[in-house]
């Protein structure tokens, strides 16, 4: 392998790429725009829930029940009949659908214990588990402090101090933001690389290769390294200027021990669209092969859920994707401000793995262009 033959083929997939508008503006697109939706269109767990009151009872408790719903969990509440109640939990008007009974103050003050009628719109799963929890909270605590006469917590035994590390402001788009940079530099790596070969493949160029005076590893690294290069690029752009400047996020470790980490995690990665690139025989093919995998590694990488919360089986095979290693190395060092001593296992996993993949890819790649010659 001659590293004139790598440069200069490595250039010619760089000048290739700058004439795809299309996968340009995919790239301009992934490491900008979709971050700042990733971070900004996350909402709360309750957010701005629906919710409509049947107040059958017309007393002072149950309006400081209706006056305790309020935004930013809850819009604000609409007084209904007892007949529109189950029209507009169908309707899907509603998530949330609270019934006050007749005669409830005087029965509370009685201490009789009346029941609230609470329904509750399961299809919309988030909010349905977490609002009843605060629903509940929220009506216990207004009875409770009507038939006390006044508002007070009662003293716990033990003082529980709350320190919240890392991301001390409990912000979720400090974690979409990095999350989606872990996810576009993972598709775009796969996408690039692919698209690169089969492009090729589809205007014959492939067969101009093939005369020349290169060995099919030189013409696969120059496509890995190239591609690489972009994508390791457009993420250090993107870190600087979109998540630390745009967003505000602070990123605890040192990005160029991040930008370290995601070099090796790219040579697993363009690999892998190395092999499907040689797997697919056209652009719609390889953008199906692209979904079946790209969806298990963002799913089961630990980027999304805890890893911790995967059945056994989950955990011990997504040991084998190069995903797995990089969000945890990313995490530890981007949130955590973990070092070198820290996420070398990490580094280490992701450098057999990537060898392994560029061994079975340059395998496969060699196959595909014997049965072209």
């Amino acid at each position: 392998m001659q590293a004139s033959n790598v440069l200069n083929l490595g250039i010619k997939e760089l000048r290739s790429l700058a004439r795809d508008p299309m996968l340009l503006a995919l790239i301009v697109y992934s490491f900008t725009l979709a971050i700042y939706t990733a971070a900004t269109a996350i909402p709360e767990t309750l957010n701005k829930a629906a919710i409509a009151i049947v107040d059958e009872d017309r007393s002072p408790l149950s309006a400081r029940i209706v006056g305790a719903f309020y935004p930013p969990f809850f819009l604000p509440p609409v007084l209904i009949t007892p007949a529109e109640m189950d029209a507009r939990m169908d309707a899907g008007l509603d998530t949330f659908a609270l019934d006050i009974p007749p005669n409830f103050q005087r029965d509370v003050l009685a201490g009789r214990q009346p029941a609230i009628q609470l329904n509750v719109d399961a299809t919309r799963m988030t909010q349905a588990f977490s609002g009843s929890g605060y629903i509940q909270q929220i009506v216990s605590g207004e009875v409770g402090a009507f038939v006390q006469r006044y508002r007070g917590e009662q003293a716990l035994p033990v003082d529980l101090a709350l320190r919240v590390r890392f991301n001390p402001e409990m912000n979720k788009g400090w974690f979409g933001s990095v999350i989606e940079v872990i996810n576009q530099v993972t598709m775009l790596s796969i996408i690039l690389t692919g698209a690169a070969l089969i492009r090729e493949r589809e205007h014959g160029t492939i067969e101009h290769l093939l005369v020349m005076p290169v060995t099919p590893v030189e013409i696969m690294v120059g496509k890995i390294w190239s591609m690489a290069l972009v994508v390791l690029v457009a993420c250090a752009v993107s870190l600087v200027f979109v998540v630390q400047g745009l967003l505000a996020v602070p990123i605890g470790g040192s990005v160029a021990l991040f930008l370290a980490g995601a070099a090796l995690h790219l040579f697993a990665t363009t690999s892998m669209g190395i092999f499907l690139g040689t797997v697919a025989r056209s652009m719609p093919q390889f953008g199906m092969l692209l979904i079946l995998v790209m969806v298990p590694l963002q799913m089961l990488s630990g980027g999304m859920t805890p890893r911790e919360s995967m059945p056994t089986l989950v955990q011990d095979v997504m040991l084998a994707a190069p995903t797995t290693h990089f969000v945890t190395l990313a995490q530890a060092i981007l949130y955590r401000g973990a070092g070198l001593d820290v996420v070398w296992p990490q580094f280490l996993a992701l450098l057999g793995i990537g060898a392994a993949l560029f061994s079975l890819s340059l395998a496969r790649f060699r196959k595909a262009i014997n049965q072209m010659s």
